[in-house]
């Protein structure tokens, strides 16, 4: 990507195509292949990481109910867990537009999460740093979950609002990329976006769409909004560490108040 104007150029240009900008011959990288892919996803496989831990808690609490198993966790433990929840948001827990990022139905849900995460996840870490990855992702996540929540009570979970959001910032990135390889690239993104709202339209299929959309507009908002390039203004990355730092923070409190509340509808 050229320095510059941001056009996708190819790594033996040594001016840019687009804005003729003379450009630095590539470094060769100082750490091994599997180093740099580690830090390239260092965020993403952490919210992996977090998300399997929590499958595997709620299916194991799942399993002591008659209705609930491993690969097919029962409503109640998604709510106790923190599944995202109208009344009850509207009712003071707001920590369920977090939480329910986090908490996914099934086996195959899961599985199919965490591959598009770490399909997506690469590009916009790469491109924007993890400090505002991981605002955007959060972002997401709780915008999705507020759409629902102005759309529909129902009870819903899993980290799509998230993705779609990491689709929306692609599209929005690319849309402002004058490359051709950039206008292939955001096509291909629009067409996962479209596969991904399209899919909830589908009989049969309990997939909550307000969240989706509410991700996905979420993300382009971001994509438009924030430069994916790091700023050359020490201060302005500063105020990025504190925000990243604010997102983890409301997440862990997001946390902290959902174990308490569960200890307190279980101890008796």
């Amino acid at each position: 990507m050229c320095p510059a104007c941001r056009a996708f150029i190819s790594a033996s240009d040594r001016v840019c195509p687009y804005c003729e900008s003379a450009l630095e011959p590539p470094r060769r990288p100082s750490v091994s292949s599997f180093e740099s892919s580690f830090h390239l996803r260092f965020a993403s496989t952490l919210i992996m990481l977090i998300n399997l831990g929590i499958y595997v808690a709620t299916a194991l609490y799942s399993m002591k109910s008659s209705v609930g198993s491993f690969a097919s966790l029962d409503a109640e433990t998604l709510y106790l867990f923190g599944a995202k929840y109208g009344p009850a948001i509207r009712a003071g827990e707001w920590w369920r537009l977090v939480t329910a990022g986090f908490l996914h139905g099934g086996l195959l849900h899961i599985l199919m999460n965490s591959w598009a995460l770490f399909s997506l996840t690469t590009e916009v870490e790469a491109l924007f740093g993890t400090r505002r990855f991981l605002v955007m992702y959060f972002f997401c996540i709780v915008a999705g979950f507020a759409a629902s929540t102005w759309w529909s009570p129902a009870l819903s979970i899993g980290s799509s609002p998230g993705i779609l959001g990491l689709l929306g910032v692609l599209i929005a990135t690319l849309t402002r990329n004058r490359s051709g390889l950039g206008q292939v690239m955001r096509q291909q993104y629009i067409l996962w976006a479209v596969y991904g709202v399209a899919i909830g339209f589908l009989p049969g299929l309990a997939i909550d769409n307000a969240a989706h959309l509410g991700g996905l507009g979420a993300g382009l908002a971001a994509g438009f909004l924030i430069a994916p390039s790091q700023s050359r203004w020490p201060t302005t990355e500063r105020l990025w560490t504190l925000a990243a730092a604010m997102c983890i923070l409301l997440t862990v409190l997001a946390f902290l108040a959902m174990v308490m509340q569960f200890v307190s509808r279980t101890a008796g």
